[in-house]
């Protein structure tokens, strides 16, 4: 499992204004990109290359990924001008994964550290066409799983079983390559409809409960922002990056994750806010669960608003 494709293509617009500035896997959490976590997970199941799709603001991509890489792991990226979804996207990159066997296909906006070697294990020991990650408990229960045997019997009860789901899919599957014969290049496709044509001919799309760690769907500002208080106590997300200047007549209270070279005036006061690199607060300015994106000013007094 050398190749990962993180889909990096979505438009992320129930976090606008954010996504205005960053694509969804770009916006930072605790003063680093969100699919660099996905990226350091992958790495340590032992993913050495991955492929990212891009379409809504491609050349933040570009320059976040300037010389190609990341920790010495190769990164492409292919941009996709209409969107192909996931089958769609799956397709358009076959040739930057083909021929090194089964790969993972990992959804850009999600924030997780559950263990990938159990969905590795099962793949390879079931001869899996597809093996995804699920859980059992979570926002939205669609997946019908049946333990006995380790396959996916249904999706939302599309298939008519009468089940609607017991699982949530975590956005983490592998596939094997023969998976490449049920795509149309250049088809705008999701991979679900494809899913359920396997179960239906009797093939294996497999899954593997997986309930330790933990995830987190940030594709909301609520969800970003939870993700944030949750991870307030690990050790190696420092909340306020050292480059950051923040005037000693400012007060901050709650949690305040202030990025590179962000500034806060005299008199601002900030409660349970999120700085990018580079934001500013202007003195007097009054803030509540607020984010302030990159190189934006904020001034005022607001609760709850990005900027």
């Amino acid at each position: 499992m050398n190749k990962a494709f993180v889909l990096g293509a979505g438009l992320g617009e129930r976090l606008r204004p954010l996504t205005e500035q960053l694509p969804k896997p770009l916006v930072p959490v605790y003063h680093r990109p969100l699919i660099t976590y996905a990226f350091d997970h992958l790495r340590a199941a032992g993913v050495g290359e991955f492929v990212v799709n891009t379409h809504h603001l491609p050349q933040c991509y570009d320059q976040a990924f300037s010389q190609g890489e990341y920790a010495g792991c190769p990164v492409h990226l292919r941009h996709e001008p209409v969107r192909l979804e996931t089958a769609g996207g799956i397709a358009n990159v076959r040739d930057l994964l083909d021929g090194s066997g089964s790969f993972f296909v990992y959804n850009g906006d999600i924030l997780t550290d559950l263990p990938l070697q159990p969905i590795i294990d099962s793949h390879e020991a079931q001869g899996n066409i597809v093996t995804l990650a699920l859980r059992s408990q979570g926002p939205a229960l669609h997946i019908g799983f049946d333990a006995k045997s380790g396959l996916v019997t249904d999706i939302r009860n599309m298939l008519g079983t009468g089940n609607e789901g017991t699982h949530l899919f975590t956005g983490i599957y592998l596939v094997h390559p023969v998976f490449f014969d049920r795509l149309i290049p250049g088809k705008k496709e999701s991979v679900i409809p494809i899913f359920l044509k396997l179960i239906e001919e009797g093939l294996r799309v497999g899954a593997v409960v997986v309930d330790e760690g933990r995830w987190w769907d940030l594709g909301s500002r609520e969800a970003y922002l939870a993700a944030h208080r949750d991870l307030v106590h690990e050790p190696h997300l420092p909340a306020i990056d050292a480059t950051a200047k923040i005037d000693s007549r400012a007060a901050l209270t709650g949690l305040n994750v202030i990025g590179a070279n962000a500034e806060v005036a005299a008199g601002a006061t900030l409660e349970d806010c999120i700085l990018w690199p580079g934001a500013k607060v202007e003195s007097g300015a009054n803030l509540r669960r607020c984010i302030v994106r990159a190189n934006v000013v904020a001034s005022g007094l607001h609760d709850d608003v990005d900027f």
